[in-house]
């Protein structure tokens, strides 16, 4: 456990080499009500590990199990909790070559950390790699609004709407669930929960203050994007592409097919063909078809 901010701890799951400061060590940050055990989350921990990294795989706040620790929710924009556990770390494990690695709202996290941090960033720090990272939040909030796309908003708000149940029974005082009603939008349950209760002034406020695309082009390390022209509802807008083309720490690495955080690759053995790429990272293995997971690792090799 490590404390974030006063009274509010998250959890995280450290796995070490023999030799922890010589290794690159990574933190990986997962998604939307997701953990430490979504199955992309112990995929990158397995191949890194075996690539001789050390891998902190990181909860935020209320999930992996901790709802009870603290009465307070999570949300996209809370990039500084992750500054404090890759600052714990650095000190506390004495590592000497730190990374982050995000999947969808766990992307924007560390790219918008990454671009705070900017060119003050630990000098241990030195790469970003993030797959399907939701960088633009208004543009795709909107877009999983769409009736193509209900059956993942219907999903997101089902799991959304638990988890402010079960923080209302463990703090009565300070969750009222009476905000839920009438809710029928990702967009709306940010309004009237998410950016009520972590101190937005609103839907809008929170898309704006929370997004990466503010400071993408800050970013002063090797950063790797992983996006699918086929994601069903992360969008990247006009201005933040160019903002990303800009940026010559940038890879920016599209595919024509993988969905959301669903690349597939080739398996040993099988005559599929990994996605179509309009970029280039370097040589991949396709042992069990997880494309990014290997994409990712392997771009984090150099350092």
């Amino acid at each position: 456990m490590i404390e974030v901010e006063p009274g509010v701890e998250v959890l995280c799951h450290c796995h070490w080499q023999a030799n922890r400061t010589r290794a690159l060590t990574i933190i990986i940050v997962h998604g939307l009500e997701g953990s430490s055990e979504s199955q992309y989350m112990l995929g990158i921990t397995k191949k890194a590990l075996a690539a001789g990294m050390n891998v902190v795989r990181y909860n935020q706040r209320n999930c992996g199990g901790t709802d009870a620790l603290a009465p307070v929710l999570y949300h996209s924009g809370l990039s500084n909790d992750v500054a404090v556990v890759a600052r714990e770390v650095i000190a506390r494990d004495g590592v000497s070559r730190l990374a982050l690695v995000g999947f969808s709202m766990g992307g924007n996290i560390v790219l918008k950390l990454a671009g705070e941090w900017g060119s003050q960033a630990p000098p241990q720090f030195c790469a970003v790699a993030t797959c399907c990272p939701a960088i633009d939040l208004a543009k795709s909030a909107d877009t999983l609004h769409q009736p193509v796309n209900r059956i993942y908003e219907i999903y997101f708000l089902w799991a959304l709407h638990r988890r402010m149940l079960q923080k209302a029974r463990l703090f009565p005082e300070h969750f009222d669930v009476r905000r839920l009603r009438g809710i029928r939008s990702l967009r709306e349950f940010d309004d009237k929960v998410t950016a009520y209760y972590c101190a937005f002034a609103g839907v809008d406020d929170y898309y704006d203050r929370a997004s990466a695309a503010h400071v993408v082009e800050r970013i002063a390390v090797p950063t790797l994007i992983l996006y699918a022209a086929n994601d069903p509802f992360i969008r990247i807008t006009a201005e933040t592409r160019r903002k990303i083309s800009s940026n010559h720490n940038i890879s920016f690495v599209e595919t024509e097919d993988g969905g959301h955080c669903a690349f597939i690759g080739q398996p040993v053995g099988s005559p599929a063909k990994s996605p179509v790429r309009t970029g280039k990272v370097g040589h991949s293995s396709y042992d069990d078809g997880y494309w990014a997971e290997h994409e990712i690792v392997n771009f984090l090799r150099r350092f």
